[in-house]
């Protein structure tokens, strides 16, 4: 099957936020399972995903302990799940493809543990390459793919995201940002030079994606 490449790839950035002693991970939006599979693999430990495409979700349950393939937009997906608490819950690129990610991180956090986390990937459409379709060329960069990609719904900027977890009773623990000179998957050195600029120009601008770790605050 051909699935879009964007949503099969390697996550080794994920997989570097989530804390050593964590024993349960839920990867909402878990495509063909190449994340947790990667987590098996690396950590050893229990891996539930949850994809809506029935195609994608075959392939993830090969892979990981259990695939529950649900539309997490429709009724209460976090409910319908027959499981413990889970130690750390991932949205890799997934909130900004939903109508009201405000109510679904709310949601999800009834199956996290006390002390447990959440990791979230979300592009900055603050990029310099929006300033610059909007500024100089008077439309909306919709593409197939990254910050512009035609399925998303929700568009945030570093502020937004701090709001959405804040509002979800969160603390934002870690921000990571992936630094590219363009939109458009780039060279390292591009990437490298993007970094480079970014002080001296606007660290925000040339921010492709932010990477979160949050966790209930007071703790």
């Amino acid at each position: 099957m051909n699935f879009k490449s964007a949503y099969i790839s390697e996550r080794t950035d994920i997989l570097s936020l989530i804390p050593p002693n964590v024993k349960r991970v839920l990867d909402v939006g878990c495509s063909t399972g190449v994340l947790g599979r990667q987590i098996k693999q690396s950590m050893g430990i229990t891996v539930i995903g949850i994809e809506m495409d029935q195609d994608m979700a075959k392939v993830a349950e090969g892979v990981l302990d259990k695939v529950y393939c649900v539309d997490i937009e429709k009724g209460d997906a976090a409910g319908t799940l027959k499981e413990d608490g889970f130690d750390c819950i991932i949205f890799a690129d997934v909130l900004e493809h939903t109508r009201d990610p405000w109510d679904i991180l709310q949601r999800f956090l009834q199956l996290l543990n006390r002390d447990g986390c959440v990791i979230a990937s979300i592009p900055n459409v603050r990029h310099l390459s929006t300033i610059k379709e909007l500024l100089f060329k008077g439309k909306w960069p919709y593409r197939e793919r990254g910050i512009h990609d035609k399925s998303h719904l929700r568009f945030f900027t570093l502020k937004n995201i701090i709001e959405l977890f804040e509002g979800a009773g969160l603390e934002v623990i870690t921000i990571r940002r992936k630094f590219r000179l363009f939109e458009r998957r780039s060279r390292k050195w591009r990437d490298k030079l993007a970094e480079m600029l970014a002080p001296v120009l606007g660290r925000e601008l040339f921010v492709f994606q932010y990477l979160i770790q949050a966790r209930r605050k007071g703790l």
